[in-house]
């Protein structure tokens, strides 16, 4: 599997070439049940192809992993909905959006009055659908659970509604276009809202614990790019210590994360429940694995000579990228679990 052309790291943007691909392979879709349009993958059938992108470049599959880990909603979508978005849709859906609780929602009728500005949303120019997190109120107060915290509920918006603030200046992962975006005063009706663990289709793989789900595909693209780094670091120096630690320390982040795929895989094949303690103990592994993917990195880096330093060259993009990869929030709290 091939992009059509050599991506560069210097673009803002993906051109039409390269997301006439994504849509031609149906990379959004990646977990979207085949009776909607999509591929329908397995855990670890996903991971894998999302490694593969992250491993022929950063954006790419940093972009797809966080674009079509938002269709993954569609499991927690109203089925009245979920027909609605994808089923027959004028252009390819692509869910995108912010995991940050950034703004409100006002109760109205049958809706919500949302306003707030939004981090971080992945692929902002290329989404059909912006996905946002807010706090529910009522009269202009919080709306508080039993145990006197704020409701937050989940919801999905057309682009249309919605104005992005081009602000991504990053030094890497440039054209995942990550930007803010803004609502304001849209009122929404409240069935376009869900819950994570509130579940409309059928399909296993919206039993994964969403939190599961999003650190084993983010960690498939630090071992993707690390994989990347390695390849382009032994054009330049063939054999090295520090990049026989390198392939070590990413075939074992490899293996792990692939063992941890088959085992859940097969515990949401029988219907089983996952404990706290599992979620948290995949969480603590996969951090710890970034971490040492990370550190054999940087190891490594010194003894690449100017190459890596160029910004032209291949290998300082997956720096770049690499490491504008590791401050995604999820990951940038090491080891706690």
């Amino acid at each position: 599997m091939r992009v059509p052309k050599q991506l560069n790291w210097e673009e803002k943007e993906f051109d039409a070439e390269v997301l006439d691909w994504i849509a031609q392979q149906n990379l959004w879709n990646l977990w979207v049940p085949k009776t909607y349009g999509g591929l329908e993958m397995t855990l670890p059938e996903g991971l894998v192809k999302l490694r593969s992108l992250a491993q022929m470049d950063g954006s790419l599959g940093w972009t797809v992993t966080l674009c079509s880990g938002a269709n993954f909603f569609i499991g927690n979508l109203q089925k009245e909905v979920a027909d609605e978005i994808f089923h027959n849709p004028e252009r390819p859906v692509c869910f995108g959006g912010s995991g940050g609780v950034f703004g409100t929602a006002e109760k109205q009728g049958e809706g919500y009055i949302i306003s707030g500005i939004w981090k971080y949303a992945t692929g902002a120019p290329y989404l059909t659908h912006f996905t946002l997190n807010a706090k529910i109120q009522k009269g202009g107060k919080d709306v508080l659970q039993a145990d006197g915290t704020p409701t937050v509920r989940s919801f999905v918006l057309g682009k249309d509604d919605v104005e992005i603030i081009k602000d991504w200046n990053t030094m890497g992962l440039k054209a995942t276009a990550t930007h803010s975006f803004r609502i304001d005063s849209k009122w929404v009706h409240g069935k376009y809202s869900f819950v994570y663990n509130e579940l409309y289709q059928p399909h296993t793989i919206f039993k994964v614990p969403f939190s599961v789900f999003a650190d084993l595909t983010l960690w498939a693209n630090y071992i993707g790019m690390a994989w990347h780094f390695l390849e382009e670091g032994r054009k330049v120096l063939r054999t090295h210590k520090s990049l026989t630690e390198l392939e070590n320390t990413i075939k074992s982040s490899d293996k792990l994360m692939m063992d941890y795929a088959g085992q859940i895989q097969g515990q949401i094949g029988k219907s089983a429940t996952f404990s706290e303690t599992f979620i948290k103990k995949v969480h603590r592994k996969a951090s710890e694995s970034v971490m040492s993917l990370s550190h054999a990195i940087i190891e490594a880096y010194p003894i690449l000579g100017i190459y890596a330093s160029k910004e032209a060259h291949r290998l300082n993009q997956i720096f770049k990228d690499y490491f504008t990869a590791t401050q995604h929030h999820i990951f940038r709290e090491g080891t706690q679990s």
